[in-house]
């Protein structure tokens, strides 16, 4: 297995060596601890990827390997596993989700914490306790309009917390795309000013200046002609983004293909005290948002790039956020942004079918005065005249 797993990153432009497999079987015989799938991703990654740029494909190969593991990291420990177990799934008729009303986050953080002290066994298919395929708000594989998912896998997409450590993956800014129309569209953006020291031959300024010197050279230098926008794009990440990868990945190789003065972050549905450009390091290397919004000039043009899927508390509330204990709301830190950058724009991979079934999407556009358009050519086109102005 160590053979084909070495073989399979050599094939996909990683660099790995012999020493390094040498390496990865020593730290296998000495390190007792490395039982398990997500263990041993950590000590390979370690061992065999020796640059942060070929983590992405890292992780591509190594899934290719352990297509049923979930990597993560279990933070439901003082939940017995057995309850999280999918035994049991319900199809409920429209009828019966719309009897099931929200509970509200104080309500649905209080009666959690109750649960964990009066539960003592596996439940499925219920609408009290912590479980599965049920209505309960509590756990996994069933349905309620807001609740805090515990294990499992995202379907219903409604949870309002998610009780797990996250890991996401960064957008892989070298995919070749497969056609010119997202890097031209782009292009419409660009402003070019010669600025600088005068060091580029002036061809036609030298001729003339030659000619009217009697044909004496007389050299004439001027400033490289640059492109002079400031591109800052946030791009949302994880979750329901994992849809919408390949297009997010395209418009984000364009965007620095085209664009040389380009600064980018991460964040997860929406914007709060921190921004992160490493999705590997997002828990120990933050930028904070208040830095951010003084380190650039305001004809900065902003980019918010994500499918503006959430629940409406990560938006309007205090401690809305589904991984994250957010002293102020949503909407205040993306008010500061559209201030602070008045030529922004929020390009959404989802179809605009869709938009009018979510309601953080409405939300969002009525915060961005309606600067958000749909993440195709024609949608592109929009946005580089919302930037012009």
């Amino acid at each position: 297995m160590f053979i084909d797993l070495f073989l399979a990153l050599r094939q996909h432009g990683i660099p790995v060596t012999i020493p390094e497999l040498i390496t990865l079987l020593a730290l296998l015989i000495h390190n007792k601890q490395a039982n398990s799938v997500q263990e041993f991703y950590y000590l390979s990654r370690m061992a065999l990827v020796k640059d942060e740029i070929h983590f992405d494909k890292f992780d591509q190969v190594f899934r290719q390997f352990y297509a049923d593991t979930q990597i993560r990291i279990d933070q439901v420990k003082d939940i017995p596993g057995d309850w999280l177990s999918n035994a049991l799934e319900r199809t409920l008729t429209d009828a019966q989700k719309a009897q099931l009303g929200p509970l509200g986050m104080d309500k649905l953080l209080a009666r959690l914490a109750e649960l964990l002290q009066e539960q003592t066994a596996r439940h499925a298919g219920g609408n009290k306790w912590i479980g599965t395929g049920g209505t309960s708000p509590f756990g996994n594989s069933g349905f309620h309009p807001d609740g805090i998912r515990i294990g499992g896998t995202s379907q219903q997409r409604r949870a309002v917390k998610v009780w797990e450590q996250r890991l996401y993956k960064d957008y892989d800014g070298t995919q070749q795309l497969d056609t010119r129309n997202m890097a031209m569209a782009l292009r419409r953006l660009r402003q070019f000013a010669r600025t600088g020291a005068p060091d580029e031959l002036a061809l036609d300024d030298t001729i003339h200046a030659t000619a009217h010197n009697a044909g004496y050279l007389d050299i004439r230098l001027r400033a490289p002609r640059k492109n002079n926008i400031n591109i800052l794009m946030l791009m949302d990440v994880g979750g329901s983004m994992d849809d919408y990868i390949m297009h997010t990945e395209q418009l984000f190789a364009a965007a620095r293909a085209e664009f040389k003065q380009m600064d980018f972050f991460y964040f997860h549905n929406c914007v709060y005290d921190y921004l992160w450009q490493s999705n590997a390091r997002r828990f120990t290397e933050r930028f904070s948002v208040w830095d951010i919004l003084n380190k650039y000039p305001p004809d900065t043009r902003l980019i918010f790039v994500g499918d503006a899927m959430m629940s409406p508390y990560e938006i309007h509330a205090a401690g809305g956020a589904i991984d994250f204990n957010n002293q102020e709301a949503g909407a205040v830190w993306l008010q500061r942004f559209t201030r602070q950058f008045p030529h922004y724009v929020w390009l959404n991979p989802q179809p605009q079918s869709y938009w009018q079934f979510s309601q953080s999407t409405g939300m969002l556009q009525d915060l961005l005065d309606q600067r958000m358009v749909p993440l195709t050519l024609d949608g592109l086109e929009d946005a580089m005249r919302l930037l012009s102005k």
